[in-house]
């Protein structure tokens, strides 16, 4: 279901819970038209409750399922700015070891910048797991000087703080593929869609039993609700979409890496 729901883009969805929701606001209509002359006046104030009662659990969904996505995407933000900062500070604490290490590290680390930005550019799987592979690919060949350092120079802080430097860097990476991979619950999107096409039933249903179709209403209200799904099922795409985790800080690190190789330090 979580390939379902991600593996296309937001706006099929959307387009589809429009299209379905103006076919159960069109059948409710119908059977409310079918059934005016045959409940009660007072039958007719029980239907506006549900009804009213229903979009108001529509609205709690809406806005449940709107922070989980936004609480998300809040931590791939985040994520983002730790690794440049991590990577900023491997780079600067690499600068203080001995040589010929010092710029093996130093050039590594440029490449490594680079890597990651490849990483949040990848539109498909392929270009995805290419990028996931050269950056455990340099980050085996950092650890192996890491570890080279450590044994020739046990007692060495410097040597000490890159490779705790080092470490942070490898664990956010590790961190962003989780949370990459960290959606909203397919079925809470599921239930969000059932509650909504329900929810626009019980609203035709209400005007067809009133005999006033309010057909610019139930309209405005159906591209409501879509427009905030739509928002929902994008800010949940990491490597897709119109809202996408701005890569500033890590953009503004590669230009800072390359002008320091620029300068020779």
């Amino acid at each position: 279901m979580t390939h379902f729901f991600y593996g296309s883009d937001a706006w099929l969805f959307v387009i589809g819970l429009l299209l379905l929701t103006a076919l159960a606001t069109e059948i409710g209509y119908m059977a409310g038209r079918r059934d005016q002359w045959v409940h009660p006046e007072g039958a007719k104030g029980q239907v506006t409750a549900i009804t009213a009662g229903a979009l108001g659990v529509l609205a709690l969904l809406m806005a449940f399922t709107f922070a989980m996505a936004v609480s998300r995407f809040d931590v791939r933000k985040r994520l983002v700015l730790n690794e440049a900062n991590a990577i900023g500070s491997t780079y600067l604490r690499a600068r203080l070891l001995p040589e010929p290490h010092k710029t093996e590290i130093a050039e590594l680390l440029r490449r490594y910048a680079d890597v990651r930005l490849d990483f949040y550019r990848a539109a498909d799987d392929r270009t995805l797991a290419k990028a996931i592979a050269d950056t455990e690919s340099l980050q085996v060949q950092l650890w192996s000087r890491a570890d080279l350092l450590a044994e020739k120079y046990p007692s060495s802080n410097p040597v000490a703080l890159f490779v705790q430097a080092l470490n942070d860097t490898i664990d956010l990476h590790a961190r962003r593929l989780v949370v990459q991979d960290d959606h909203v619950p397919p079925t809470v999107l599921a239930v969000l869609f059932l509650a909504t096409i329900a929810a626009m039933a019980l609203v035709g249903y209400g005007c067809g039993l009133f005999g006033r179709r309010n057909f610019g209403v139930t309209t405005l209200l159906t591209v409501i609700v879509a427009a905030v799904t739509f928002v929902i099922l994008d800010l949940d795409r990491p490597r897709r979409g119109f809202l996408r985790v701005s890569q500033e800080s890590m953009q503004n690190l590669q230009k800072e890496l390359r002008r320091s190789a620029e300068s020779g330090r």
